[in-house]
């Protein structure tokens, strides 16, 4: 059974439900007979011990708005109902101001209370003693034990509780944030490494598609050879990438199952690592740019990564020399056993006849690099372009 929403924890109507409660159940006990326990003048008028049992009542209703408040008025009243005698009723409601004295009170005041109880019952005890002469004395801090240490020892305890509960949520919500925050940090790498992905797959395709087709608008006079050849071009780098692009969003989509790539189909993509670089500089070399070739050593036993960056730093250091070059780049890749270095150069056309770039090859080919932690170096030199790249590469076994 579900409570009304007024009667939920933490809600005022459950502190006023609670002193209701409480005020009921005194007045039953004064209606049975039994609300006065002790009097020190039996003439007094049971109507006297009413009102410290309402005041009672009431420090229970100030409970979490007024702790402090609520608890003055409690001790106010219990001290009266001592001094008028003793009765349950009173006792009983100020066991409950007590306790929540302790779990919404501050630090000091639970210390406070404890201290006093504590000491309060030591006293009784020890008067006890006297006054009876033998041990059996120690049962006068009785009441001061169930009515004092009790409640507090037991308020404590409960804040103690809630304030460990209040720390793990809190502690929870700090490692939610962590989680999150490391999710948009890989949400953030894992954009970057497509964007990159995505440059080096197309950006060299567009761009001899975009240099033939300009060439065949511009150039008057074309012979059909001419026209048919740019036309070849255009339309190999354009199958070209659009294949590369499928493969790239078939993998995005299924990761865990390998891309299909049809061997027999003469369009088919070519493998992103340095052992078909041959293809990609004939590649390069249909599409206009003079390539100078010279190798040292093999690629076999590369890592994938050192492999795949190395393909696509010259695959952009070619683009880039189409587009912005002379129409010429010397290409040399030397492989070491600890490093592979790959430069590429290439004269650098005069004027800006040049197709605009963004320079988002460059950054992707430096942040390949630094990411295997090696070292690229791009910029003029000499009259020409030259990009330079060590990656290291502890060779795996063949």
């Amino acid at each position: 059974m579900r409570l009304p929403p007024w009667l939920r924890s933490g809600t005022r109507g459950r502190d006023l439900a609670l002193a209701g409660t409480s005020l009921v159940g005194g007045l039953l006990l004064f209606a049975l007979g039994i609300q006065r326990q002790l009097s020190w003048d039996p003439g007094l008028p049971d109507a006297l011990f009413l009102p410290p049992l309402v005041a009672a009542c009431v420090a229970v209703g100030l409970r979490r708005v007024a702790t402090g408040a609520s608890l003055a008025v409690g001790t106010v009243a219990v001290v009266a109902d001592l001094l008028l005698g003793a009765s349950l009723g009173t006792v009983l409601v100020y066991t409950q101001v007590l306790y929540d004295s302790c779990v919404y009170g501050s630090p000091r005041t639970w210390r406070w209370l404890l201290r006093v109880t504590v000491v309060l019952s030591v006293l009784s005890m020890a008067l006890g003693v006297l006054l009876v002469g033998n041990w059996r004395g120690v049962g006068f801090g009785t009441p001061f034990v169930l009515a004092g240490v009790m409640p507090v020892l037991t308020g404590i305890s409960v804040r103690q509780y809630r304030d460990q509960a209040v720390a793990e949520r809190a502690r929870a919500e700090q490692t939610a944030r962590l989680v999150e925050l490391d999710r948009r940090q890989a949400v953030a790498a894992e954009r970057a490494r497509m964007a990159r992905e995505l440059h080096d797959v197309i950006a060299n395709h567009l761009s001899a598609v975009a240099i033939h087709a300009t060439a065949a608008l511009s150039v008057p006079g074309l012979d059909r050879g001419q026209v048919d050849s740019a036309l070849r071009v255009i339309r190999e780098n354009s199958v070209q990438g659009l294949t590369e692009m499928r493969q790239m969003i078939g993998v995005l989509r299924a990761p865990a199952e390998p891309a299909a790539v049809d061997g027999g189909d003469p369009d088919a993509a070519v493998p992103a690592r340095l052992g078909e670089l041959d293809r990609l500089v004939e590649r390069a070399r249909a599409a206009g740019l003079a390539v100078r070739v010279s190798t040292t050593g093999n690629p076999d036993g590369l890592p994938v990564g050192v492999d795949l960056a190395a393909y696509r730093i010259v695959q952009e250091s070619l683009t880039n020399a189409l587009k912005h070059g002379s129409g010429e780049a010397d290409l040399e890749i030397t492989y070491r056993s600890a490093e592979v270095l790959v430069r590429v150069e290439n004269p650098v056309r005069a004027g800006r006849g040049g197709l605009p770039g963004a320079g988002a090859g460059l950054i992707g080919m430096r942040e390949r690099a630094v990411l295997l932690d090696g070292r690229f170096v791009a910029g003029p030199m000499d009259g020409r372009w030259r990009v330079q790249a060590a990656l290291p590469a502890a060779r795996q076994p063949s």
